[in-house]
């Protein structure tokens, strides 16, 4: 049983100068150490499954220390004259690691939380047997040595935006462009993230993170050193994951495509975790996948419940039969392969994006025949295989344009239809659409004909 269905219990130590909530959890064979940033509460993320995954991952292989630093959380508040101090937050680290009974610990540091980490790495040699860095900093302002930082000029709006937005829907919006369409998880997370510290905790901590200037520490950092960066990354950006690799000894550099920053419930943690794995264990759970490019496309059956409803079971079944029967035989022709059915819908895949649109314009002419509406939507991008199964971003995004589709309609990304230019096959320009969790504008087209 998972983390979302059975999360750990949360226990306190006492610090001597307030008390810290902990949790363990995890059989694997080493101890791991996480330390979050400004936003966590231990005993709210589980009811967030993407977060449940994650740490369900890291406890495959591990376990897992998670804890709430004094003023965030579960844990006692502070004043907030005394909040952001490396003392207070390293003796919370020290204090979790001894409740839990660990003599050293693989440290893992997340945005924040990275400060704390390689502070504790330095210091505590002894009681770190491997560091991982998540986007994190060793400065976050510029300096005439240090060009990659934010200029002191953006501090000011950088601070207002902070007041204004923390604990809003668009908190996440730079670090997790990714998840930008889904409105309720965005909604999920303001509350979390309310539950996880108050606006004034917010601009406290970022008033010290840009005070802080970890980098003559870097070169006392003596335990093996993962640094995971974004690419694409435009809040958490991936020269400062160059800059720690760089002067922490024999650390090595990871640099992830994409754009997002927050692992928790970001579209597709599992590279993260892999290097993560990887790195601690020297293998990776998860088998390797090959990746292809693909036509993907979905079918889905208009008003299916209506149907089923007005033609009784043994006439619906017979019915769903026949769909079956002929999308099975139209797929052989167009050479589709069928990966999966959910009952009123198909999922499968093509060699050829010509060839699959022109399957799924025939298929909606033979479902029309059977008095069926079908919907379909298409998009070729690169896939996932892992045996029978796909998955990534070009299966999600397909759905999504599934969901764009009108009745009876075939819908299409841009990238298909600019990929079948010259096959003769028409098309009218549906506009921009947002597609739900996936980053920026897609414009998509209807199949309005065949050659």
């Amino acid at each position: 049983m998972g983390l979302l269905q059975n999360p750990p219990r949360t226990k306190y130590v006492d610090t001597g100068d307030g008390y810290v909530a902990y949790q363990t959890f995890g059989d694997g064979p080493r101890d791991l150490l996480f330390c979050s940033g400004l936003n966590s509460n231990i005993d709210v993320m589980w009811q967030l499954p993407a977060a449940a995954h994650f740490f369900d991952r890291l406890a495959s292989f591990s376990r897992v220390i998670l804890h709430d630093s004094r003023g965030t959380g579960v844990s006692d508040p502070l004043p907030l004259a005394s909040l952001a101090t490396f003392d207070v937050w390293l003796d919370d680290m020290r204090a979790v690691v001894d409740a839990a009974g660990v003599d050293d610990a693989a440290v893992i540091g997340d945005v924040e939380g990275g400060a704390n980490a390689m502070l504790f790495a330095a210091t505590h040699p002894e009681r770190v047997s491997a560091l991982v860095l998540l986007n994190s900093y060793a400065r976050w302002h510029r300096a005439d040595d240090f060009p990659i930082g934010m200029p002191e000029s953006a501090s000011p709006k950088m601070l207002a935006w902070l007041e204004a937005h923390h604990g809003q829907p668009d908190y996440f919006a730079a670090t997790a462009p990714s998840i930008a369409g889904d409105a309720k998880l965005n909604d999920w997370l303001a509350r979390y993230t309310r539950l996880a510290a108050t606006p004034n905790t917010a601009k406290t901590v970022f008033q010290w993170w840009r005070q802080i200037d970890l980098r003559p520490v870097l070169g006392n950092i003596n335990v093996p050193t993962l640094v995971i960066a974004r690419h694409d990354a435009t809040y958490h950006r991936p020269e400062h994951g160059r800059y720690l690799a760089e002067h922490i000894p024999n650390a090595r550099l990871v640099e992830l495509p994409g754009a997002d920053t927050a692992p928790f419930f970001v579209a597709d943690p599992e590279p993260v975790l892999d290097e993560i794995e990887q790195f601690l264990t020297g293998t990776r759970s998860r088998p390797v996948s090959d990746r292809t490019l693909t036509t993907v496309m979905f079918t889905d059956i208009v008003d299916s419940t209506g149907h089923a409803a007005r033609l009784g079971d043994q006439q619906w079944l017979q019915l769903l039969g026949d769909h079956d029967r002929i999308t099975r035989d139209l797929l052989d022709q167009y050479r589709g392969r069928e990966v999966d059915t959910a009952g009123d819908g198909f999922l499968a895949t093509f060699d050829g994006p010509t060839r699959a649109v022109t399957c799924a314009a025939e298929l909606r002419q033979s479902m029309g025949d059977l008095g069926i509406d079908i919907r379909s939507g298409l998009h070729t991008g690169e896939i996932e295989i892992n045996g029978e199964d796909i998955g990534g971003l070009a299966v999600h995004i397909a759905a999504r344009v599934t969901d764009a589709a009108p009745d009876n309609g075939v819908m299409v990304s841009s990238t298909v239809k600019d990929l079948v230019v010259g096959s003769g096959i028409e098309f009218e320009d549906r506009g921009p659409h947002q597609l739900k969790g996936v980053p920026g504008e897609w414009r998509l087209y209807a199949v309005t004909g065949l050659p």
